[in-house]
């Protein structure tokens, strides 16, 4: 299938490079150094400074958006309209208004949206799943997921901590990933609460939130994501009345990803252990890409899309909400 790439910055070249057997046509950034750094690394890429010239070409087929965050939904939006397939990075757009916009138009117009959401596709998740859905851990109780980085030196005057262009702060970047995660696996959230602050970063958005979710079937997920971590980190455990599954880790600065299975004996006492540890390179980015082509190519509703997005949008209106 032929792709269209719109925003060349890091995420850009993440996506370039995961393409498989996908042929990447267009580069468009509005800085068009950074297109033509990115066309160069695919044969017969056109680099341009304009989106609309991707739009009206009939022979893209996928348009991917890895813009800042303003950007996404109206971007979107139009390559929707242009009957385009679309993968848009996470959260899709600043608010729920914007997003379902997208979503609305998507469905008028029979495309796809994927939404980025690849840590689904993170090795140890794929196999958490697995776990999961053959029933082992029985009925799931709880999750507890804690998300977190240490910003930089000038973090808060970077475009993340002007809520005119991201729509909030640390709930809105890594939040809806835990918060996707943890609907994953529990299902909708009825009950939402929870508490976002901004402690350390001179800005005007959040540096910390803390969620407390609950489901009709009272499943709680407590999840905590925070940019004032210091020491990178990532932790998501789920907790079924048969065992327990610990994922700690995503690679690179946040360590080693590993899948621990805590599974409980019937004498109960200390569980059997079984450990997985994925020390190569992050390969959620191709992962997450087949399973769009092949939702695309099959005809059915691609993981984590835009009504996906839609529900970690609705969680992250409403702890804001309950923030003020």
């Amino acid at each position: 299938m032929k792709v269209a790439i719109i925003g060349c910055g890091a995420i850009g070249k993440k996506r370039a490079l995961a393409l498989g057997d996908c042929r990447l046509m267009y580069a468009v950034d509005r800085d068009i150094q950074r297109a033509e750094n990115l066309a160069a690394l695919k044969k017969n890429c056109r680099a341009v400074d304009n989106a609309a010239i991707v739009l009206n070409d009939p022979q893209v087929e996928i348009v991917i958006i890895s813009t800042t965050n303003d950007c996404l939904s109206p971007l979107a939006l139009a390559a929707v309209k242009a009957k385009k397939h679309v993968l848009v990075e996470k959260p899709a757009g600043r608010n729920l208004k914007e997003v379902s916009l997208v979503a609305a138009a998507a469905k008028q117009n029979k495309v796809w949206v994927k939404v980025g959401f690849n840590h689904r596709c993170h090795p140890a998740f794929i196999k958490a799943r697995q776990i999961v859905d053959s029933g082992k851990l029985g009925e799931l109780m709880f999750i507890r997921g804690r998300y977190g980085h240490g910003g930089r030196v000038g973090y808060d005057k970077e475009w993340r901590a002007d809520p005119a262009i991201s729509g909030g702060g640390e709930l809105i970047d890594q939040g809806v990933h835990l918060i996707d995660l943890a609907r994953w696996f529990l299902g909708e959230f009825k009950y939402i609460d929870g508490f976002s602050h901004t402690y350390f970063w001179q800005m005007p958005v959040d540096d910390n939130a803390f969620l407390q979710l609950r489901t009709k079937k009272e499943q709680m997920a407590w999840l905590h994501v925070s940019c004032t971590e210091w020491k990178n980190m990532f932790s998501f455990e789920i907790y079924g009345k048969y065992g327990k599954l610990q994922i700690e880790g995503l690679g690179g600065s946040y360590g080693t990803e590993k899948l621990t299975y805590y599974k409980m004996l019937p004498q109960m006492g200390p569980p059997e252990t079984t450990v997985w540890e994925y020390p190569f390179p992050d390969r959620s980015w191709e992962e997450e890409f087949k399973v769009f082509i092949q939702a695309i190519k099959k005809g059915y509703r691609p993981c984590g899309d835009i009504d996906d997005a839609l529900a970690a949008l609705k969680v992250v209106e409403k702890i804001y909400e309950v923030s003020k």
